[in-house]
């Protein structure tokens, strides 16, 4: 008896509680952080190949991806993201390496670009 009288009073402080707390005012949500467009530009230092990687060559353009169009020399993109090529196929123009340039349209090897 004793068992179920001090059942009933913890389910009734439990039910006192949970009304209380769902009556309360819902707090503020938070202010959501604004996105910063990106605000990288660049300047292709050469006419160079802008790469779409192949559907089966993963996230990262490789030199035999298929080509989507040309940057001119001195044309300005925009750019704030670096892929890297984990194969063994680095690029040979602009200086080598293994980074890659996300520009609109595919990507870049990033020796290609200097800084706008």
């Amino acid at each position: 008896m004793h068992s179920i009288r001090r059942l009933l009073t913890t389910a009734a402080a439990v039910a006192a509680v949970l009304a209380t707390a769902l009556s309360a005012a819902p707090p503020a949500p938070a202010a959501a952080p604004t996105a910063t467009p990106c605000a990288s530009a660049w300047r292709a230092v050469q006419k160079v190949a802008v790469r779409r990687p192949a559907w089966n060559e993963g996230p990262v353009a490789t030199t035999s991806s298929p080509i989507v169009r040309y940057l001119r020399k001195g044309e300005r993109v925009w750019s704030c993201v670096v892929g890297v090529g984990r194969d063994a196929s680095r690029y040979r123009e602009c200086d080598g390496g293994t980074l890659w340039r996300i520009v609109p349209g595919g990507q870049v090897p990033a020796g290609c670009l200097k800084r706008a």
